[in-house]
């Protein structure tokens, strides 16, 4: 059950008073504890481990999340008692974590240094969405990508590509030579961008009926519909489909580092939001507003911030991604040929200026409603 923000602030305040009765051995040991709700990446052993030997004896868990909504709606379900460090992409931190209470902001004087090194993005300015509407520092930028589609150069280059943008997906001849990775939320927005259509903004009926169409003819076109990135890249590299719909640097990039170059991702040139129609994500780490806070939470943050560590966030396990943080030397160097290559750095900076920041979909429920009714059918 989703709780309204009177009864939230009521069960916060008694969590708290909660935590002063607590014994002190109980709120000592809070002092060698620290939980983070994240994105796969943060909580791999060659990041945990590090820490955990920095601070001997803490017991440091890290949990994976499903979807952004999914993890807020843990801390709106009392979990802001459970964790330290939350990791979303972008739009939450701003718009409803730091509303709602559920998380604090951070020692401004402590990281706003670390911008100075970040990527330009990232630097200058200060990456906005990290700060609220007062200045307050409220989450830390890492890891990010363009995320829109990825076709396999050898059957549609990458000028065609992005020149044709998501208009490739209602081409009569792409029929049956391309897959749907089904991330829905992002389908949303990928379909809507193919409809020439704002995600961002509020449609008219027009707009909806507009939606409906795009989502009818891509779910109808598609060859391959899953939600597994490795199954998707092994369809396209088996020449089984030529393009997939949903993708980006994050899910091309396990193919390409193993020298399948030809698994690229597209963004496209032009589009319907303020002419970009690409989409871009970047995570951001904020501190959770617990009541009993643990003081690992801003060093286990400013421990992300090593070169080192921000190679092994960034290269995960599984899928690899640039970071904020490569603009300082000291980081980008501890990238190879082949690994700046697998996360596309030749065109990262003209993708990321083709794209818009990823943001909540407007009209959310009743796209989902039209998009799912599409997909059954």
């Amino acid at each position: 059950m989703k709780l309204n923000r009177r009864a939230f602030t009521a069960g916060l305040g008694a969590a708290g008073a909660a935590g002063l009765m607590m014994p002190r051995a109980a709120r000592a040991a809070r002092d060698n504890e620290l939980n983070i709700l994240c994105w796969e990446g943060y909580n791999t052993d060659d990041v945990l481990s590090p820490f955990r030997d920095l601070h001997p004896g803490a017991t440091v868990r890290a949990e994976s999340g499903t979807s952004d909504p999914d993890m807020i709606n843990k801390l709106r379900a009392g979990e802001v008692n459970v964790w330290d460090l939350i990791n979303l992409n972008q739009p939450w931190a701003r718009g409803q974590l730091l509303p709602e209470g559920l998380i604090k902001p951070l020692t401004k004087d402590r990281f706003m240094p670390y911008f100075e090194k970040m990527a330009p993005e990232f630097s200058d300015p200060a990456y906005p969405l990290a700060f609220d509407a007062g200045g307050e520092l409220i989450g830390m930028p890492q890891r990010y990508g363009p995320f829109s589609f990825v076709v396999n150069t050898d059957k549609i280059s990458r000028e065609m590509a992005e020149d044709q943008g998501w208009k490739l997906f209602l081409d009569p001849a792409m029929a049956g030579r391309y897959g749907v990775l089904t991330y829905d939320n992002w389908n949303l927005i990928h379909m809507c961008l193919t409809g020439d259509l704002n995600p961002f903004e509020p449609l008219d009926e027009a707009g909806f009926a507009t939606f409906t169409d795009v989502a009818t003819q891509i779910f109808g076109g598609a060859k391959l519909l899953t939600d597994d990135l490795v199954a998707m890249n092994t369809a396209l590299i088996n020449g089984e489909i030529d393009a997939y719909f949903t993708g980006g640097t994050y899910t091309a990039s396990p193919a390409r580092l193993d020298g399948l170059t030809n698994v690229r991702g597209i963004t496209p040139k032009s589009g319907p939001v303020g002419g970009k129609g690409g989409v871009v994500w970047i995570e951001l780490t904020s501190v959770v507003n617990n009541p009993d806070p643990s003081p690992l939470a801003e060093d286990f943050l400013e421990f992300v911030q090593k070169p080192e560590i921000c190679k092994a966030v960034g290269f995960a396990e599984g899928t690899y991604n640039p970071v904020a943080q490569m603009g300082d030397e000291a980081v980008f160097s501890l990238w190879d040929a082949d690994e700046l290559d697998a996360i596309q750095w030749d065109s990262l900076a003209e993708e990321m200026a083709g794209s818009v920041e990823y943001d909540v979909v407007a009209d959310y429920d009743k796209l989902m409603e039209i998009y799912t009714a599409a997909r059954r059918s």
